[in-house]
């Protein structure tokens, strides 16, 4: 045995391993909380999800229904009037490509018309809509959980699975971004 003392260990190791395994969790709370991303991919504006109210509302032809009809599927909406003016046509066209262009997952998706007034829809502006639920909605409770910058009549909204609204797209939208948007929504998704 040897009567030197023993050798006195460094605690320089320790505190440099208790560093390394902190360091990766402080950094990613601060880049998380004090530096927001510069810009995101979506093109639409993501808005707090909300549910929507069960209302009990109508189809055009005065059949009852819910909201909640649609759920399992992601709803494509747009709020506006009966009589529907050139944007509101556009806007229908839009939602009804966008669908299409979802090639096998475009079942996954519905429209909807909320027509947000007691006038009726025009002839032409039912047939090229095929399968476009046109929901009478006027004066109805739904229609105030819409957020707008100006009007609900100039977004085109989205409403998850869950019966959650999500997203709107701007006024005049640009179709080719609302369709990346929507397939990765639908890639993401593990429900609807």
């Amino acid at each position: 045995m040897s009567d030197a003392p023993p050798k006195k260990r460094s605690l320089a190791s320790l505190w440099l391993m208790v560093a390394l395994a902190i360091a990766p969790v402080a950094a990613s709370y601060l880049l998380y909380y004090f530096w927001p991303p510069a810009r995101t991919v979506n093109y639409g504006e993501l808005i707090e999800p909300r549910p929507l109210p069960e209302a009990k509302l109508a189809l055009a032809d005065g059949a009852p229904f819910r909201l909640s009809q649609l759920r399992g599927k992601w709803v494509l909406v747009t709020l506006d009037s009966g009589r529907c003016d050139a944007y509101c046509d556009r806007k229908l066209v839009y939602m009804r490509q966008l669908r299409l262009t979802q090639g096998k997952d475009m079942e996954r998706v519905e429209r909807a018309w909320l027509i947000t007034d007691d006038a009726a829809p025009r002839a032409d502006a039912i047939a090229p809509y095929e399968g476009t639920w046109r929901v009478r909605a006027a004066g109805a409770e739904v229609l105030e959980r819409f957020p707008a910058a100006g009007s609900v009549a100039d977004h085109i909204y989205v409403i998850d699975p869950l019966g959650n609204l999500v997203m709107r797209f701007p006024r005049d939208p640009d179709p080719r971004r609302m369709v990346k948007d929507l397939a990765r929504l639908l890639k993401a998704s593990q429900i609807g």
